[in-house]
């Protein structure tokens, strides 16, 4: 599928994510030019991913024996965002690998069925100690599963 670079962000709408997670946006959030700075929806796609499987249970912060590492990332914006508004993160799984998920986030405002920014990253699954990749465990197998869409990439 190709997307848009700009514009509404066509290619994708609500209905193509899985789970939602809303996200207040702050004053200092705003950069020189009176809108969310790009730097912004990165920790956006970061909150919203590790929120749901904190929220899922799968992800101990602190203690956990799997954590995810970031390996690859990429966004496309459509449109800007600013301070006050509250931005709606859509996630969905667009490939579930061995020992990878590829995320994928569109994030939305109030009045738009399409998003302001659309963007993935890849979390390679690594033993916490050694930060060798390990397979997913079973219980996070089956729980992505449930948002895997069977994307193409962006």
């Amino acid at each position: 599928m190709t997307m848009p670079v700009s514009g509404s962000g066509a290619g994708l709408r609500r209905g193509d994510f899985g789970a939602f997670r809303s996200i207040q946006t702050r004053w200092m959030d705003n950069d020189a030019y009176g809108h969310v700075n790009n730097a912004i929806y990165y920790s956006w796609f970061d909150t919203a991913v590790n929120a749901l499987l904190i929220d899922w249970g799968l992800l101990d912060v602190e203690s956990g024996a799997v954590i995810g590492l970031v390996v690859e990332t990429g966004c496309r914006y459509h449109r800007s965002v600013r301070f006050p508004e509250i931005v709606e993160a859509g996630v969905r799984v667009a490939r579930l690998g061995g020992s990878s998920v590829r995320w994928e986030v569109g994030l939305f405002t109030a009045g738009h069925e399409g998003p302001a920014a659309e963007g993935f990253f890849v979390h390679v699954h690594v033993d916490r100690a050694s930060r060798r990749p390990v397979p997913l465990p079973a219980a996070w197998r089956s729980r992505l599963a449930t948002l895997d869409m069977g994307s193409m990439p962006l």
